[in-house]
């Protein structure tokens, strides 16, 4: 079964968070990821609000797990701490 990667993000500090995002694009491709959204138009029914939101398929639940702990995204993700406040799940899809 695939898996999603679902995130929801608060940039605080856009140029180091575009860096994370253009590393980590790499990364997500690397273990058979590819985005479904990125960022985009959405409305908040419940919970909090985040405005960018990111869903990425991966083949497999190991395949998500995987890039999330890979060297590649490990030093992509370094970028993003301290510029964003974000959410991520990885869930299996039916």
């Amino acid at each position: 079964m695939s898996a999603l990667w679902i995130a929801h993000v608060s940039v605080t500090d856009e140029a180091a968070y575009m860096e994370y995002a253009k590393r980590a694009t790499g990364a997500i491709a690397d273990h058979g990821g590819v985005f479904l959204v990125r960022g985009g138009t959405y409305e908040q029914l419940e919970g909090r609000d985040r405005p960018r939101n990111v869903v990425a398929r991966f083949p497999n639940l190991q395949a998500a797990h995987d890039c999330y702990h890979s060297a590649a995204y490990q030093e992509a993700l370094s970028y993003a701490q301290g510029a964003a406040e974000r959410d991520l799940v990885i869930v299996e899809e039916l």
